[in-house]
């Protein structure tokens, strides 16, 4: 089964390294790691989709916890979340076929970004299935060039996975 856990660690040089190597170590297959800034500066925010098959989830929490640079880390696999991937694939299409292809990806809420002389560009952002559903209709056109972002979540609701940190507003 796959876990969805949010991290949230210090901003700093080697912690991307420092997590990596954690599951390395530990023999945990990462299927998905995406880290990007928080709404603190100090801090970013980790998206991990990690294999539970051979490692309970629960241990590799706990692993993730006793890093230093980890402040709190929070498997949201159960909890209601709102999730995207983002993907931009180059399809190979030749003038004619254009509308086709932005027809198609219009469907999946997706949208031409680039175009040259024998391809393009689809962008497209959704949870993996709709991700997952454009890229199996693009296949047939041929897919010549790849690449995703990987799962990031977040928790619906007022609910934070990182323990609903408020940021301070100057009174006077």
């Amino acid at each position: 089964m796959k876990h969805t856990l949010v991290a949230r660690v210090q901003d700093q040089p080697g912690v991307l390294n420092r997590v990596a190597s954690l599951f390395r170590r530990r023999n945990f297959n990462i299927d998905s790691l995406t880290v990007g800034h928080s709404e603190q500066s100090d801090f970013s925010r980790m998206t991990i989709v990690v294999d539970t098959a051979r490692a309970p989830a629960r241990l590799v929490e706990e692993s993730l916890r006793k890093l230093i640079p980890v402040a709190e880390v929070t498997d949201v696999t159960n909890m209601p979340t709102v999730d995207r991937d983002l993907a931009l694939i180059r399809v190979r299409c030749e003038p004619g076929a254009r509308s086709e292809v932005t027809q198609l990806a219009e469907i999946f809420r997706g949208r031409i970004v680039d175009v040259a002389s024998d391809s393009v560009i689809v962008e497209i952002t959704g949870d993996e299935g709709k991700v997952d559903g454009l890229v199996e209709l693009l296949k047939a056109r041929g897919i010549l060039e790849m690449v995703r972002t990987g799962k990031v979540a977040m928790v619906r609701g007022t609910a934070s996975a990182q323990g609903a940190i408020e940021p301070q507003v100057a009174t006077q």
